[in-house]
């Protein structure tokens, strides 16, 4: 039998220079989109860090890790929005019941 929610984790990665304003906005963005259709257990904001490699010439980033419950169709629909949204240099979705 299928299941209907799962629990997954998704870490992704700002860029440094935006603003805390705008850091927060898409944290809430982000947030939004998850509890429209699943539940967010928590998000945790790990801050600036130093990346291992340059992304788009950046050696720092700030990381975010959100944990949720949802239905299969919301990680897909999270992932989308985060390739589209500007500010957004990394992301990964993963599903910690398998």
């Amino acid at each position: 039998m299928a299941k209907i929610n799962a629990n997954y984790e998704a870490v992704y990665i700002l860029d440094p220079a935006l603003s805390e304003e705008q850091i927060a906005a898409l944290v809430a963005k982000f947030k939004a989109v998850v509890e429209a259709n699943g539940t967010v257990s928590e998000i945790d904001e790990w801050g600036k860090r130093r990346l291992a490699y340059p992304i788009n010439d950046l050696m720092e980033g700030y990381y975010v890790l959100m944990t949720f419950t949802a239905a299969a169709a919301i990680p897909a629909e999270l992932d989308r929005i985060f390739r589209i949204t500007d500010g957004v240099m990394r992301s990964l979705i993963v599903c910690k019941d398998q």
